[in-house]
């Protein structure tokens, strides 16, 4: 009895111990808080959770990433380079082009136009991210990893027939950005900033009679209803979301968790890149928007593509000089290895 009593203590002994070893190494572990913008109906919001996904494996739980998707923790893109830089948040999903006002060289980064073909992008991304890091440093933000968004196919979505840009002479043209607009502007074509969740009213109601919009994903804000038309103009420049953590944050990992933060967001990276280019997934979307009723005309003609890019190198060689010295040096240093 008197063994069995003692065995009995240290069981009881030996699974106390284990407990606090347990509860100690749950009190050591990490939560880095996520803000991403987008909703989480957004194809990137899968890649998000993936990588919180792969974080917490590769760091075998001691560093966890609660993600809050669609601004679900009230902040404002616009101030999300201040917000990390101060602390307020752990993590959040970048997109250079929003941050004109504290950052507006980061919108000079990449511009329509830049590609005339879908494959330049994967030859031009490690010089894009460059210049992201690089941004961003500027901000006391490192970047790890991030999505590649899928290159789309771009065309002008019209009410009638129009594939070359003197169809558009006369138009007005639906656009995302003010690079856009001055690069219509720059060819005698009227264009105006017009957003997404407006677009197909502006188009109903006559606001405007064509959308420059990404022909892959037309379905989904039901461009089939108020267009009957569309033409092929040229591939989407997608810049990158970036995985981006403040350095206040990084300061708290040790180099386990800091290494678990950088494979996985390498590991999307990589990923999002393979799925990026698919000209199988671009046939398949073009087939299923003539199944609802659209007409697809014959592409813009190599000469309206030339004109085009033309314009749009101008227009953002304008915008990039306009952001100062790193607009200035964003711009030729991505230009130079497009040209190569």
């Amino acid at each position: 009895m008197k063994n069995y009593n003692s065995d009995k203590l240290a069981l009881g002994m030996i699974m106390l111990g284990l407990t606090a070893t347990a509860g100690n190494a749950q009190a050591d572990a990490i939560t880095l808080k996520f803000h991403s913008g987008l909703s989480q109906s957004r194809p990137e919001a899968e890649h998000i959770e993936r990588f919180a996904k792969l974080v917490d494996e590769k760091s075998s739980g001691e560093l966890k990433i609660e993600v809050y998707h669609a601004g679900a923790l009230g902040l404002k893109e616009a101030d999300i380079l201040r917000t990390l830089q101060h602390g307020m948040v752990d993590m959040a999903l970048l997109y250079g082009e929003y941050y004109t006002r504290d950052a507006p060289a980061l919108a000079s980064v990449y511009a329509q136009g830049a590609i005339t073909e879908a494959e330049q992008h994967l030859d031009i991304l490690p010089v894009i991210k460059e210049m992201y890091d690089d941004g961003f440093a500027k901000w006391n933000i490192h970047t790890v990893g991030g999505v590649v968004a899928p290159i789309f196919d771009v065309g002008l979505h019209c009410k009638e027939p129009v594939s070359s840009l003197d169809d558009l002479q006369g138009k007005k043209v639906r656009v995302w950005s003010r690079h856009l607009v001055d690069t219509f502007d720059t060819l005698g074509i009227s264009a105006q900033v017009i957003p997404q969740n407006d677009m197909y009213m502006a188009l109903q109601t006559g606001v405007v009679d064509c959308a420059y919009y990404l022909s892959t994903v037309a379905k989904t804000v039901s461009l089939q209803e108020v267009t009957e038309y569309e033409s092929y103009l040229h591939p989407w420049a997608a810049a990158p979301w970036l995985f981006g953590i403040s350095e206040r944050a990084l300061g708290r990992l040790d180099d386990n968790q800091r290494q678990a933060l950088e494979e996985a967001g390498q590991e999307t990276w990589n990923t999002t890149r393979e799925l990026a280019v698919d000209p199988e997934r671009e046939a398949l979307a073009r087939e299923e928007r003539e199944s609802l009723g659209i007409t697809i005309l014959p592409s813009f003609s190599e000469a309206d593509v030339d004109t085009f890019v033309t314009a749009a190198w101008s227009t953002w060689k304008t915008m990039a000089e306009n952001a100062g010295e790193d607009g200035t040096h964003y711009y030729n240093t991505v230009t130079q290895a497009l040209s190569e």
